[in-house]
């Protein structure tokens, strides 16, 4: 089985969108409106960034989350012991961020936010009614006005060889939020697990949008939308010494949006990020 990108301008885009959204946890757009050079500065920008010392003076704050994390605080991911090789920016509005960034970043904050929009109403609309029902509300309504939607830009530096043994880019794991927007990276590596428990690629040519779902949304969907688990795997031979950028969106909704019986989405986010020991 392969993951097939679906033209977002095909009339039946939506549809085709939302059962491969259903059968795998993700979906992949072509011809997608989030402007491609708008991603490719971001990529070369950051890249800079994170060559230079600067980034050390972003440092986190720990109870909001934002600013640049070091690989020594980097994420293990659930179930594993060993960290992530990764250090990543976490961009919110209200949030720090150097100037010379801040309107790349707030520009694409923007395009992507809009879509996600429109790609909840596509979910929305194909959920079944027994499904759709069980919706608070809206699913683009759960977004509306968050201050939680982050986006997060992450590095994979080259490999030196003397990493972790069993260590990789970013250990299998599903994401917390509603839906991820992540258009292709600069480099290969992202793999998406099959039900069958099988690894397979995901498409990474350049301008296609990878969309899957987190866990919110499986909440909230009692299970029918499959919150999938994906990892970043480490290059081989000469790739060995790339970079890889990558710009996860992750949409959020507002603290107090009922997912479930169990779960507001303020009650879920701590529990996993408790989880995870980011808190």
């Amino acid at each position: 089985m392969t993951l097939e990108a679906v033209d977002y301008r095909s009339p039946n885009a939506a549809q085709d969108f939302v059962k491969s959204l259903r059968e795998t946890g993700f979906g992949v757009l072509k011809n997608h409106p989030i402007r491609q050079q708008l991603v490719s500065d971001i990529y070369r920008s950051w890249q800079d960034f994170y060559n230079s010392a600067e980034k050390h003076t972003y440092r986190y704050n720990v109870g909001t989350q934002d600013g640049y994390f070091p690989p020594d605080v980097s994420e293990t991911a659930k179930g594993h012991s060993k960290k992530d090789i990764k250090e990543y920016f976490h961009y919110y509005p209200w949030g720090q961020c150097p100037l010379q960034h801040k309107d790349q970043l707030t520009q694409y904050y923007e395009e992507a936010n809009t879509l996600a929009e429109e790609l909840l109403g596509w979910i929305e609309q194909h959920s079944p009614e027994e499904v759709a029902s069980h919706y608070s509300q809206p699913l683009s309504g759960m977004i509306e006005n968050s201050d939680q939607t982050l986006l997060r830009v992450l590095h994979y530096p080259p490999l030196q060889g003397d990493e972790e043994l069993g260590a990789i880019r970013a250990g299998a794991h599903e994401d917390i939020n509603l839906i991820t927007i992540l258009p292709a990276a600069n480099e290969p590596g992202l793999q998406v697990k099959l039900k069958d428990g099988r690894w397979i690629d995901v498409p990474c040519d350049f301008g296609n949008l990878i969309v899957n779902i987190g866990d919110m949304l499986q909440e909230a969907s009692g299970g029918y939308f499959p919150s999938t688990s994906h990892r970043v795997i480490n290059p081989e031979g000469t790739d060995k010494t790339k970079s890889r950028i990558s710009l996860p969106l992750f949409l959020h909704p507002r603290p107090d949006v009922v997912l479930s019986d169990r779960h507001t989405a303020g009650s879920y986010l701590h529990e996993r990020l408790t989880e995870l020991g980011v808190i």
